[in-house]
């Protein structure tokens, strides 16, 4: 076992793990776990890559400021090893980016400035152009531009194409890849052309990026959607991208890269990243279309922990249609969390008031139901804690019956969609029942996710 003298040196040489619970057809399917990286991800590589260069041809020197335009990944091996070499770091991100990796971001000593992620390149609030703009206005601030800066593929054929061809003993069929600045394809491109030019180079790209369709017909559209995959997917070619040996894109629906994320850690115990879901989903349709064996790679570009609010939350992907419950075509419909399934975050009326508190903090929520065994008693919610409180604190000990609001108008399951709106006018959530029984409660929130759901 070596000691090393800094996080530093942990970067690169990562592990290969081949896929044993996968559908992966007549192939092997091998998964690099880019995701031990000591910052979490790949772009670990690239941000020792690109500020050490940096240092060399005397760009930058001590004291300077970096700036740079990230979804996210980038934003974190920058910061890392701009932390550990005592540099101070601007960070412009997209506000999609998920908000672990903006308190990973900022406990590491970075500052984040988020913009809008629904403007594309040329507008004054597109991530990159404005990341541009903040370096070409602070004095002595350099600015990082992974997407046209060569020493971001630069990594990747000095350590990641190496590493792979090593732990695959030279055989290597095809490697599915993502492009986000494009370092990773087009580095690994360029060091598999000269050491396995047999190797086959797949896309993976998010439904609604226009580099599928570049690969696939030629075509370079100007017109680009959105998706909530984070860390890939383009609306134009970076200036360091070559996608000369490219045999093949996939586009992949944000739903799919979800699910097969979750897939992934359920079946082969890896905890990746929504990126790692679109790559693994390509990976497993290239390898079930072949008709002979071929040894495929692809990688688990970041760890999941990123992204434990989102896609490994049950709440969110059912906020945003990517899993189904039952539908009843009734008010049990919009219900996020329904009692009956234990989803419900409830509170006793003779639990204390500091408990109720605690417990709408912990789960994000304004109000409780209060449950005496299966039968509704009340409702708490902010504004009774804060009226029964503010005018001595000690008043948080007493129970949660001393505060709550007893007099409730209930909706019957049955009831129509537009029955919700007067609740909601009156300030109150709906509390549904069917008969005696409580079924849950319906935010506005929930009705504007139901009903953008049904525009979906």
């Amino acid at each position: 076992m070596t000691v090393h003298q800094s996080v530093l040196e942990l970067i690169g040489r990562t592990p290969m793990v081949r896929a044993q619970r996968l559908d992966t057809g007549p192939c092997e399917l091998f998964l690099k776990l880019e995701s031990t990286n000591p910052g979490g991800s790949i772009k670990d590589r690239i941000g020792l890559s690109m500020i050490e260069g940096a240092e060399k041809d005397g760009r930058i020197r001590p004291g300077d400021i970096l700036v740079e335009g990230t979804a996210g990944n980038t934003g974190l091996g920058l910061a890392l090893v701009a932390q550990q070499k005592g540099y101070r770091l601007i960070l412009v991100v997209p506000d999609k980016m998920s908000r672990e990796k903006i308190f990973n971001l900022k406990a590491m000593g970075a500052e984040v400035v988020l913009t809008r992620s629904d403007v594309a390149k040329g507008h004054p609030e597109y991530y990159q152009d404005m990341a541009e703009r903040i370096a070409r206005e602070t004095p002595g601030a350099y600015f990082i531009n992974q997407f046209g800066n060569p020493d971001n593929p630069a990594a990747h054929i000095a350590t990641t194409g190496p590493e792979i061809l090593e732990q695959m003993d030279g055989r290597v069929d095809a490697i599915v890849v993502g492009c986000g600045s494009s370092g990773t394809l087009s580095g690994l491109s360029k060091f598999f052309a000269g050491h396995s030019p047999q190797t086959e180079l797949i896309l993976a790209d998010p439904v609604g990026s226009i580099l599928a369709q570049y690969i696939n017909e030629g075509t370079l559209s100007t017109k680009s959607a959105s998706w909530m995959v984070e860390g890939i997917g383009e609306d134009f070619l970076p200036s360091i991208s070559d996608f000369t040996r490219v045999k093949k894109a996939y586009a992949i629906p944000d739903k799919e890269s979800f699910l097969t994320a979750r897939e992934l850690l359920a079946k082969e115990g890896i905890l990746g990243g929504s990126s790692t879901g679109t790559l693994v989903a390509a990976a497993l349709r290239y390898c079930r279309e072949q008709t002979n064996p071929k040894r495929v790679v692809t990688l688990v570009c970041d760890t999941g922990n990123k992204y434990l609010s989102k896609l490994y939350n049950d709440y969110w992907m059912l906020d945003n249609g990517f899993i189904e419950r039952e539908q009843h075509g009734d008010l049990r419909d919009l219900l996020l969390r329904p009692f009956a399934q234990r989803d419900t975050v409830v509170v006793g009326p003779n639990e204390l008031l500091i408990t109720a508190y605690n417990r709408m903090k912990l789960y994000d929520v304004s109000q409780l139901p209060v449950m005496d065994g299966r039968k509704l008693v009340g409702i708490v919610d902010e504004s009774d804690v804060l009226i029964h409180v503010h005018a001595d604190g000690a008043r948080f000990r007493d129970p949660v019956s001393t505060a709550m609001m007893t007099n409730l108008q209930k909706l019957d399951v049955r009831s129509p969609i537009e029955s919700l709106l007067p609740v909601f006018e009156r300030g109150h959530v709906a509390i549904v029942v069917d008969g005696e029984d409580f079924l849950g409660l319906i935010t506005r929130i929930d009705l504007l996710n139901w009903l953008r759901r049904k525009v979906d």
